[in-house]
């Protein structure tokens, strides 16, 4: 059905749409700044998508490795906090601007990472269960992180936080989960159409983030694009050599490489919008992110399936 090819066109082709929305939104803002009343329900509506496509089998099943991933989870909580930390401090940024990478880097992992998984041939199950925790405890260990990291720099309104991740997050995650047990034969076209759905959502949420800092953009963007770089890179480095230290295999080390170093910056432009309303510019870095992590993430999927491919050929020649 052309419909079902209209969602899975837009599913996978999210990295080149948001930069597509990014550059719009950069040059014609008014179209985008339209969504600034809704912006909250839009990143709402990803995670409900996100509930509909898990897979209660698969969970229940990584689920008996419980340890891995806890040590995954934390990992991730440790090692994104400490290096935006590090970028807030020594990037010599402005207060808001620096704060901003802090709530990036301690945001859970980004929903698009399960895809990205998936496609890179990593464990998919692993990647859902580390998203699915790191998701349901962002309430308290986010704002917790952002407050200590942070308090330095801004006041940090941590039960402002803790509502909005709770609204926004975890109530329609477990909504999700819990209406997929419901649809029946409609569960399969839901599972189509919601990945779509999601997409087009990061898509505005990124979007509408690059239309309110367009200005900024224009006078700092390329060093605070520069940090970008190096904090997303850096967060790729120190998943996959922690794997390597824990002993994981070649497909769980390439998964806490992806759910470390993509973070879900649009829930960072989401709590840096609704609670730093007087500094519009502390979203300025999880937009940028947003954009950036799911680009070189596509980047790496294609180049990792180049090399599976490239590695399997001489085998099946020589069948």
């Amino acid at each position: 059905m052309a419909a079902m090819w209209l969602f899975r066109a837009i599913a996978n082709g999210l990295a080149p749409l948001t930069l597509a929305g990014a550059v719009l939104a950069f040059f014609f803002p008014e179209l985008f700044v339209v969504f600034g009343a809704v912006f909250k329900w839009l990143f709402a509506a990803t995670m409900f998508a996100l509930g509909i496509v898990l897979e209660p089998a698969e969970l229940r099943g990584t689920l008996r490795h419980p340890q891995r991933i806890f040590l995954g989870v934390v990992t991730q909580y440790a090692v994104m906090p400490v290096l935006a930390f590090t970028v807030a401090t020594f990037g010599g940024l402005p207060a808001p601007l620096a704060l901003g990478f802090i709530i990036v880097g301690c945001a859970p992992g980004a929903m698009a990472s399960n895809v990205i998984v998936y496609l890179a041939g990593g464990a998919l199950a692993f990647s859902i269960a580390m998203t699915t925790l790191a998701t349901f405890v962002a309430p308290i260990v986010t704002p917790t992180l952002v407050e200590w990291l942070g308090a330095a720099l801004l006041p940090i309104p941590f039960w402002g936080l803790f509502q909005t991740i709770l609204l926004t997050v975890v109530a329609p995650l477990a909504l999700g989960m819990w209406l997929r047990r419901y649809l029946g034969p409609a569960l399969e076209t839901a599972r189509e159409i919601a990945p779509a759905i999601a997409a087009i959502a990061i898509i505005i949420i990124c979007s509408y983030a690059v239309a309110a800092n367009h200005e900024r953009i224009a006078t700092m963007g390329m060093r605070v694009f520069a940090l970008v770089v190096a904090l997303n890179a850096a967060g790729y480095a120190a998943g996959w050599l922690l794997a390597r230290t824990y002993r994981f295999d070649h497909r769980h080390r390439i998964t806490l490489a992806i759910e470390s170093g993509m973070q879900n910056a649009g829930m960072g432009v989401i709590l840096a919008l609704e609670h730093f309303r007087a500094t519009p510019e502390a979203a300025l870095p999880g937009a940028l992110f947003a954009v950036w992590c799911i680009l070189t993430a596509a980047g790496a999927t294609a180049y990792l399936r180049r090399r599976v491919h490239l590695q399997a050929a001489p085998s099946n020649l020589t069948t």
